[in-house]
């Protein structure tokens, strides 16, 4: 069973920016829809 749940989220499709069309490097079975650069995300490192 665990397989399985595992499979599906390795078979989920990259996540696409629904403002910019980028692909979302992350998160891909989150619910967010726009990529860090649509949402004015500043990384401090």
């Amino acid at each position: 069973m665990l397989v399985r749940v595992l499979e599906f989220f390795k078979s989920i499709p990259p996540k696409k920016c629904a403002e910019c069309g980028k692909e979302i490097e992350e998160q891909h079975e989150c619910y967010g829809n726009k990529c860090n650069d649509c949402l004015g995300v500043i990384y401090h490192h």
